[in-house]
């Protein structure tokens, strides 16, 4: 058997498996809870990614079959539908540690996402990143569709030696076809760094909206009280004067540490519905949840409705990975129909999906208690809950819940 054959042999057997994944149907998970229904198998993977990203595929340059270009991780896409297709603007992580967008499309949004040939070409400013990630999608009124990052550089301020401190940015980027990209100002705000920066779809007082997480550092927010709000005259060269906390970071909450705004909100009847991450410390480390609230139709940066606790927490394979017990969602679509597909990252290694709809996401934000911040008051909460469950289990139609 000569040496070409044998590599012929290594790559169709490469190939098969990787068909097979791609082409897996995804099944929703058993049990639920009422809110959303998770699936079986992530919606991405790094063994998405093709083979000739990794592999160099002339048996002459790799008679071995070496993965040349690695692949360690796909997470926190951004998301959006064009022309009934599902589209994720997907975080590829490489073996070198850089992250790079590439835009993976499915049918159904659910499973047979397949990426395009080549990963975006992201323009760079005048200051280049060092690396970019966590793409937020906004299909804005001016016609654009908009997407915000976070952009980092090495702090030009650190001390000799020092390798590791960086600077956090927003990057801004416009495109109407998700392969041509204009590259704008990064945004300037007040705030000495910024993270989980997200352009509102419609103006407000005539002015681009954006929704902020101000911090003093690269991984602490500091004195960043939470998510931010803040206007701009311009997007080309975006520079918020003001910024003002919409969804503050609260003591012994899953919001804690830190929190930051998810994807663009939804419009909805009853409000703007807003999905979102919180962050809290355990003995463990970080721990990152995904949380839902609502705010004012006229006044976008008013919460009117903020229920408490988590909507989604990493569970069984979802814990484990580079950074473990995290999720994280900067991307989701709101279909015409009014289901709503929460893309969501667990434990920066992986995507997931969990598939809802706006009136099963307004209900649980308008009828869930919100955080009473005491124990005391929590068990109260709980217990109004039991009682009056108790009550409708005397009914006979409710008595096989009975123990």
């Amino acid at each position: 058997m000569t040496t070409t054959t044998t590599f012929l042999e290594k790559l169709n057997e490469l190939h098969t498996k990787h068909q097979e994944l791609l082409n897996q149907p995804n099944k929703p998970a058993a049990g639920g809870n009422g809110i959303y229904d998770k699936f079986e198998n992530p919606v991405i993977t790094a063994a998405h990614a093709p083979l000739y990203w990794r592999f160099d595929l002339n048996p002459e340059t790799n008679p071995h079959l070496m993965e040349r270009i690695g692949v360690n991780a796909a997470l926190n896409p951004g998301a959006i539908e064009l022309n009934g297709k599902f589209y994720l603007i997907v975080r590829v992580e490489g073996h070198d540690r850089k992250s790079f967008f590439a835009v993976a499309e499915s049918e159904n949004g659910i499973d047979g996402f397949k990426f395009w040939d080549y990963p975006i070409v992201m323009p760079e400013t005048a200051n280049p990143d060092v690396n970019v990630y966590d793409m937020r999608l906004t299909k804005h009124e001016d016609g654009w569709i908009y997407g915000v990052f976070c952009t980092e550089r090495k702090d030009p301020q650190a001390n000799k030696g020092d390798t590791s401190s960086a600077v956090a940015s927003a990057g801004i980027a416009r495109t109407k076809d998700l392969i041509a990209w204009e590259r704008l100002d990064d945004l300037r705000t007040p705030s000495p760094q910024q993270r989980n920066v997200v352009l509102h779809p419609e103006f407000v007082d005539g002015k681009y909206a954006f929704y902020t997480r101000p911090q003093d550092g690269f991984i602490n927010a500091g004195s960043g009280g939470g998510i931010g709000w803040g206007l701009s005259t311009s997007i080309e060269h975006a520079t918020i004067e003001l910024e003002t906390i919409v969804d503050e970071k609260i003591y012994h909450t899953i919001k804690e540490v830190k929190n930051g705004q998810g994807a663009a909100p939804i419009k909805t009847e009853k409000g703007w519905l807003h999905i979102a991450h919180g962050v809290r410390n355990t003995a463990a480390g970080l721990r990152y949840v995904i949380y839902a609230f609502m705010t004012d139709l006229n006044d976008p940066n008013k919460v009117i409705y903020s229920p408490g606790g988590h909507l989604i927490a990493p569970e069984g394979e979802e814990r484990v990975g580079d950074v473990s017990n995290v999720v994280f969602t900067n991307g989701l679509i709101a279909r015409e129909n009014g289901d709503v597909y929460i893309y969501y990252a667990s434990s920066d290694t992986r995507c997931h999906v969990a598939v809802s709809t706006i009136e099963k996401l307004v209900d649980y934000c308008v009828h869930t208690p919100a955080d009473p911040l005491r124990s005391h008051a929590c068990v109260q909460q709980r217990s109004e809950l039991i009682a009056s469950n108790l009550k409708l289990m005397e009914r006979p139609e409710f008595r096989f819940l009975r123990y």
